[in-house]
């Protein structure tokens, strides 16, 4: 494209890194075996280096390579998660139960969840406060004796706040309630633990790491019941059946350990553009409001709203100019479910923006957009 627009959508998806190309590379011509195939040596060499990203990936977590499962992305590591957890756990106890989760979910896992209430399956979407946090106290409160399972993410993908999620897995814990966590927003910008975090399912992906799109993981604790989604061959320990797509496996474990290395260097600078850019926002352009906790929040998110403007009108001046984001890229333009969630009207959530920063971005990129959004807001007050 011509004239190509600043590029502030990095948590819709990110570039492949050069290192992560060049570790594909050979997996889409030279070694193009099938992994499942180990009656020959092409078909093990495959294996083996299916192993190695494995490990590679685990060790980024701090869990056991088996407990590694490799999906298509994190959506549908979400549905094999609660969907295949809750349907085996309906079979062992014999009848379904309560799930609990928060109303700011990303739809890979609400949707999932309207699915088990069809079921018969009761479902409760708590609502965080005005900074789209949530307290253990309504988590508390949520408890029934039949709940289960409770899906909370790490860090939101619209306002990029953090929860506490190790003060729920504590919780879910004392209480034999199994914790499953959407992280895919998290995962390379926060460090993660998951033994440490006690968490029970945890979901990633690889695109929003600099990595391939097409892939991702779901951690699963082994002494839990879960029941597949994909039939068919019996790959991925019964767990998820089909012929891995062995260049993404590898690009993944490489975009993740790239990540988990170079993190505390990235996040510094990312905050830092970050708070320049929120800085110079609400010094040019006035009435702005952030959206979420400023103090608990990823490092490459900003979200606010744009006060006395129609957010159609403003979308259509800064699409030629900037890529960004209004709600979830899922949501197929309409108003964000989470910013309601947080208090905002409609109109508000409409005339809202998120901002995310790219790893290789600089403060010209910074100046730039404040520009960009300021002329914009000025022609539409004007």
């Amino acid at each position: 494209m011509e004239n190509q627009p600043l590029d502030f959508d990095y948590q819709s998806t990110t570039p492949c890194s050069k290192g992560v190309v060049r570790a594909m590379q050979p997996y889409w011509n030279e070694f193009w075996a099938n992994p499942s195939d180990r009656q020959n040596r092409s078909g093990l060499h495959m294996s083996a280096s299916i192993g190695l990203a494995r490990d590679k990936l685990a060790d980024c977590l701090g869990v056991k390579p088996e407990r590694l499962i490799f999906t298509s992305g994190a959506t549908e590591a979400n549905n094999l998660a609660l969907l295949g957890y809750s349907r085996a756990k309906a079979i062992e106890i014999g009848n379904p139960g309560h799930v609990i989760t928060i109303s700011t979910e990303h739809h890979a896992v609400l949707d999932p969840l309207k699915q088990l209430k069809r079921e018969g399956f009761r479902v409760t979407q708590l609502v965080p406060d005005s900074e789209g946090i949530l307290s253990s106290e309504k988590l508390i409160e949520a408890f029934q004796d039949d709940t289960f399972l409770v899906s909370i993410m790490l860090a939101n993908n619209e306002i990029g706040v953090i929860q506490s999620l190790e003060d729920f897995s504590k919780l879910c814990q004392s209480r034999g309630i199994v914790l499953h966590s959407d992280a895919a927003q998290a995962f390379g910008y926060l460090p993660i633990n998951v033994e440490q975090m006690g968490i029970d399912y945890l979901s990633i992906s690889g695109h929003k790491i600099y990595g391939p799109k097409g892939i991702g993981a779901l951690v699963i604790r082994e002494s839990l019941p879960i029941q597949p989604l994909i039939w068919g061959g019996g790959q991925e320990n019964g767990i998820r059946a089909g012929t891995l797509p062995v260049p993404l496996v590898i690009g993944f474990a490489e975009a993740a350990s790239i990540a988990i290395n170079d993190l505390s260097l990235n996040n510094k600078k990312l905050t830092f553009l970050r708070d320049k850019l929120w800085n110079d926002l609400q010094s040019q352009i006035p009435d702005l409001i952030v959206n979420g906790s400023l103090d608990r929040r990823l490092p490459h998110n900003l979200n606010f709203t744009i006060l006395g403007i129609t957010g159609s009108r403003l979308k259509k001046r800064l699409r030629p100019f900037i890529n960004y984001s209004s709600a979830s890229a899922c949501s197929n333009g309409s108003p964000s479910h989470v910013l309601m969630a947080i208090g905002r009207t409609v109109k508000e959530a409409e005339s809202s923006l998120r901002l995310s920063i790219g790893r290789e971005m600089e403060e010209k990129d910074i100046n730039s957009a404040v520009s960009v959004i300021k002329k914009a807001v000025n022609e539409l007050r004007a």
